[in-house]
């Protein structure tokens, strides 16, 4: 098991039939199956938890159990300015801006912090906001009243009445959105999300990725999976001109999770590359301003360049 985001060994002992009994047991209030022709199952359980299973033959032999319980230790991005994940400076700033109703990226590796942060960040959406979330599994817990979540379904046994991610995004734009938040974005949904912010709806969303420059990287990569007639060079300018910041977050050696970058996208394309300035960057454990920090964002009001100076953000 791990606590903290460390692994530690535990003197836990369970045969096989009871591992099944287990599963079986948390299954039954989740709708979702496990059987040789579904020998994976992510499913999650009454108290929020994440619940991942892959059986034989798919594992080489023994059950294969993971869950991942959700510890809410921070809800508001003040939350995350105590734990010492983010400055004040950079608080103030996301603040400012999702309240600006800029589109936001958060990516990171698996643990890194991700869902915790787009909740946090949901916490700067204005209270009379309409949100819709879409997730494979339901993960988000927004601190807002006016929020409808919709999560993917698995198809029955006969294969039918799946419900991808895809479609989900689609249904989400009929709901009148104030505003539109996917939980990760893995594969082919990218482009109808980029297609939705474009429109002029603000959003968020969360994707796996090394940093905060090979995430613009991997959002200009995957909507090319929608079909061989989607080309960079549609993918790249869409993406400048839909995405405003990336928020990068990692996890250190000691399972501690902190903002490790916070990057601007400029409307800029030259080669298919996307101009990008660095706004906040972590440097001998705190998360600074960048020397060469462009504050220059066009989609935030004046009352928000206002509210940054008096943060001190903003000379």
């Amino acid at each position: 098991m791990a606590r903290g985001g460390r692994s530690e060994l535990t003197s836990v002992t369970l045969t096989e039939e009871r591992v099944r009994d287990l599963v079986e047991r948390m299954l039954k209030s989740s709708g979702r199956r496990l059987d040789l022709s579904s020998p994976f199952v992510d499913a999650a359980l009454p108290d929020g938890s994440r619940l991942h299973v892959a059986i034989p033959d798919i594992t080489r032999r023994h059950w294969a159990v993971n869950i991942r319980k959700f510890i809410a230790r921070a809800s508001s991005l003040d939350d995350l300015v105590h734990l010492g994940s983010l400055s004040v400076a950079a608080a103030r700033f996301l603040e400012v801006c999702v309240a600006g109703g800029m589109n936001v990226l958060v990516s990171g590796a698996t643990q890194a912090g991700k869902t915790t942060m787009l909740n946090c960040l949901a916490s700067a959406i204005g209270p009379r906001e309409r949100v819709i979330t879409v997730e494979e599994i339901f993960e988000l817990q927004l601190p807002l009243r006016d929020v409808v979540g919709l999560q993917c379904r698995q198809p029955n046994l006969e294969n039918e009445g799946a419900i991808p991610l895809r479609r989900l995004v689609k249904e989400a734009l009929r709901m009148r959105p104030d505003r539109f938040i996917v939980g990760e974005v893995r594969e082919a949904e990218s482009l109808d999300m980029l297609i939705a912010l474009n429109s002029g709806l603000p959003g968020m969303a969360t994707v796996h990725a090394n940093g905060a420059h090979e995430a613009l990287t991997k959002i200009c990569t995957l909507p090319l999976l929608a079909g061989e007639n989607i080309g960079r060079s549609f993918i790249v300018p869409t993406v400048a001109s839909c995405v405003d910041l990336v928020v990068h977050c990692a996890r250190d050696g000691r399972g501690s999770r902190h903002v490790e970058q916070i990057v601007a996208v400029g409307s800029r394309v030259e080669a298919e590359r996307i101009e990008t300035s660095t706004l906040f960057i972590r440097n001998e454990g705190e998360l600074q301003v960048s020397p060469s920090a462009i504050f220059d964002l066009p989609k935030l009001s004046e009352d928000g360049h206002g509210q940054l100076v008096r943060a001190g953000v903003l000379g």
